[in-house]
């Protein structure tokens, strides 16, 4: 078993794709309309193809799940800290926080649909 993709419901097709593409850097796979009410767009990074992040429009959803938040691999997360809040992204931690014995680090950040977002740099 691996892992496939991560469903994000979004407000806004185009508004997500900007960010998710021009913000965190992941290239557009796939958009089509699944019927018609429902949008799907499949994204990516470049250096993990195999996984994606779907994101679903149209769809109401009450109650069908909970993911608490969804995380990305940095390799120096006060720089991407900077960049973030120069592009305007509403930051949760503005410094990022050290957890477990590794000195992990980590910092959240909201995402266009108030979709809870972290960097970890380990």
């Amino acid at each position: 078993m691996k892992m496939e993709h991560v469903g994000i419901m979004v407000n806004d097709m185009d508004k997500s794709l900007a960010f998710y593409q021009n913000i965190l850097g992941l290239k557009l796979r796939n958009r089509e309309w699944l019927n018609d009410t429902v949008e799907l767009a499949f994204l990516y990074f470049p250096e993990q193809p195999s996984v994606e992040i779907e994101l679903v429009f149209g769809v109401q959803v009450e109650n069908e799940g909970i993911v608490n938040h969804l995380a990305f691999t940095v390799e120096d997360i006060e720089a991407e800290l900077v960049r973030l809040r120069e592009a305007g992204i509403k930051l949760v931690d503005e410094e990022p926080r050290s957890i477990l014995k590794d000195n992990v680090k980590i910092a959240f950040f909201d995402g266009p649909n108030g979709e809870k977002l972290e960097l970890v740099e380990r």
